[in-house]
């Protein structure tokens, strides 16, 4: 004689199956938002450091006339940021450290996909023009200033 089948629990594999699918969809959505949201962390800590960077300039130049040439001269408040490469401190448009300076940071690292990429700042502030970050604006702290004509 044949059993009746008792009622069954717990889930069929097509319930399993959709639920998988619709994981997937969210992640598809979500990582590379994630990504970006990482990447700019990232980015904004090298912005923050070279804001530093730039009133301690303007703290040295207050007192020496001239804007240091080593960042060893001044009294930064922050260490250097973790995923990028400090450069060397140069004069800037004018050629002249006592009017004008430059530093760029370069990303180091696995960089979300991006590749390595710039944040350059002068006695000025952020310049956009030598900056690659200024073409990646999903990372950019700031967001592209290449379209705002500065």
């Amino acid at each position: 004689m044949l059993r009746k089948a008792k009622d069954q629990k717990g889930f069929t594999l097509v319930e399993l199956a959709i639920v998988i699918v619709i994981i997937g969809v969210l992640a598809s959505f979500g990582v590379p938002r994630f990504r970006d949201a990482v990447e700019r962390s990232k980015a904004g800590e090298s912005m923050n450091y070279l804001s530093a960077v730039r009133a301690s300039m303007e703290r040295f130049h207050a007192r020496e006339a001239t804007y240091a040439d080593d960042l060893t001269d001044l009294d930064i408040a922050i260490p250097a940021p973790k995923y990028f490469t400090v450069g060397t401190v140069a004069a800037g448009s004018t050629g002249d450290l006592e009017d004008s300076w430059t530093l760029t940071l370069t990303r180091v690292g696995a960089s979300a996909g991006y590749g390595p990429y710039t944040v350059t700042f002068t006695e000025q502030g952020y310049d956009p023009a030598n900056s690659l970050i200024d073409g990646l604006p999903q990372i950019n702290p700031i967001g592209s200033q290449a379209s705002a004509g500065t």
